[in-house]
């Protein structure tokens, strides 16, 4: 009842390559995908659950111990790798990606909406969920990791300067260079030679 019929090893290493499939599986699969969750989804995510079950416990095992080996071996790896994405951006942007610049300064960047997958019709309802009437009003749109899509207006209140919200990493998308990236509103880049 208490003991597992498969080794305690493998019922460690079992949850965390399962874990690691699906970490990749997701990953490829895109950020729109996670927000946009339907029934379909749903009965997917289930049957997933279900189907790798087996693989994570092993030989029909319903002992209390493997299971519980396989939930404190998943705790625990959650727990390494949100440290490790805390502490490193190379490992956060390889596990979990990086937020992605879809409008800059009322433009619409076509290059990552595309390779984001986002319908421009998508983009247009998300803005008009914050409240915003075209887009000539954003400062910036970024589609963030959970496939949400936030949205910074194109006014005075709004910070600009090099700690506000939108980091380096974000604004490096842009299809500007370096010295325009904190100008305040309406100022112009100095003429190029």
């Amino acid at each position: 009842m208490f003991a597992p019929s498969v080794s305690w090893v493998e019922k460690i290493v079992r949850p965390v390559a399962v874990y690691f499939f699906l970490l990749l599986t997701f990953r490829i699969s895109g950020k729109r995908e996670l927000s946009q969750a339907t029934l379909f989804d749903l009965l997917i995510l289930l049957l997933v659950s279900n189907v790798v079950q087996n693989a994570m416990i092993g030989n029909k095992d319903d002992s209390v111990g493997g299971a519980a080996a396989g939930v404190v071996t998943l705790l625990v790896l959650s727990f390494v790798l949100n440290q490790v994405t805390s502490r490193s951006r190379r490992a956060r942007h390889l596990l979990e990606g990086s937020p992605t610049l879809l409008v800059y300064r009322g433009q619409v960047i076509d290059a990552s909406m595309k390779k984001e997958n986002v319908a421009r019709n998508d983009l247009l309802t998300a803005l008009r969920e914050q409240g915003v009437a075209s887009i000539a009003e954003v400062r910036y749109a970024v589609l963030e990791l959970d496939g949400q899509i936030s949205v910074i207006k194109d006014d005075a209140a709004t910070p600009n300067s090099r700690d506000g919200c939108v980091t380096a990493e974000i604004l490096e998308q842009a299809p500007i260079t370096p010295e325009e990236l904190y100008l305040r509103p309406g100022e112009a880049a100095a003429p190029r030679a």
